[in-house]
């Protein structure tokens, strides 16, 4: 498509949700890099501007860069599905269910992915009797925030409590989530084509928040190091969790490979980073595909539910 075939777009970026920095550096590098191609790219951040502002800019697509709750929780995706304007990445059902980690899980299990045993965490449950059911280390997690916030690797039953009020400082719903220990992967999918695994290296307890967009001492091993037959199999199996979900359009998919070789799918972000720390595009510059060829792609798979193909919402 022609960069004026796409009329004038507007990059969805900052919002609300905790992760509002990391969102506002991701789509002023897609907004550059749209611009740079040519596209009539106009930044709209939702948290300083109403729907009627959306509307009255007459936008003939949107490129979602928001981050976390009502970026990517299938809230904006309602609002533009029902303004009729073409977005970028899953609809409302792949979008809500992505963020809810308790409910991939749920679906995940019913379709035979494999993911690490969990359990719903409450502050009067009895921490000791999950900790002998999932056994230690586990992750506990908010269930509905990215970048790793408010997570914490538990390797102490007395340390639940203080790991579990950290969580519920983000959500209602925090889980514990058995811990793989083994190699970090993650899988990149733009369309209906896995992107080459990235493995993950940290020196820090885990890929926190402060692994993924400030140390320096993170390392992003790509190719990955498996054979290729092995990633193969591992790139297909994220794209059928991703689907599972009713994903489409581009994401990435989060694993935990365990000493044994067996892949244990952690959770999908339905708009991934786009800084200059983010694995997507890594992954899609492995694939000789540059940073502007990555978000003209993506907004060339930007369709609304009515359109059908990608969205299912």
């Amino acid at each position: 498509m022609s960069a004026r075939g796409f009329g004038k777009v507007a990059v969805l970026m900052g919002g609300r949700s905790a992760e509002r920095a990391v969102s506002l550096k991701s789509g002023e590098r897609v907004l550059g890099a749209l611009k740079r191609k040519g596209i009539d790219a106009h930044g709209f951040d939702p948290k300083e501007r109403g729907i009627d502002a959306l509307i009255a800019g007459r936008f003939d697509r949107a490129f979602v860069a928001l981050h976390g709750r009502y970026g990517e929780d299938g809230s904006i995706q309602g609002a533009l599905e029902l303004l009729g304007i073409p977005y970028t990445g899953s609809g409302v059902l792949g979008s809500a269910l992505a963020m809810d980690k308790w409910r991939t899980k749920l679906v995940w299990q019913a379709c035979g992915v494999l993911t690490p045993r969990c359990e719903l965490l409450t502050k009067a449950g009895d921490f000791a009797a999950v900790s002998g059911r999932l056994g230690l280390p586990v992750m506990v997690k908010p269930a509905n925030e990215g970048s790793s916030i408010g997570m914490t690797k538990v390797r102490r039953a007395g340390d639940f409590p203080e790991a579990y009020a950290l969580a519920a400082n983000y959500d209602r719903v925090v889980i514990a989530e058995s811990y793989v220990e083994g190699t970090e992967l993650t899988a990149a999918v733009l369309g209906d084509m896995p992107l080459p695994l990235i493995r993950l290296e940290t020196p820090r307890e885990f890929y926190d928040y402060e692994a993924k967009y400030v140390a320096t001492d993170t390392r992003y091993i790509v190719p990955c190091g498996l054979p290729p037959d092995a990633e193969r199999v591992i790139q297909y199996e994220s794209l059928r969790a991703f689907q599972a979900l009713g994903c489409s359009g581009w994401g990435r998919v989060d694993l935990m490979l365990d000493r044994s070789g067996k892949a244990y799918f952690l959770e999908v972000n339905t708009s991934p980073g786009m800084t200059d720390h983010s694995l997507v595009p890594m992954a899609a510059r492995h694939a000789g595909i540059s940073f502007e060829d990555l978000c003209v792609r993506i907004l060339e798979l930007a369709q609304t539910a009515d359109q059908g193909g990608g969205h299912v919402g």
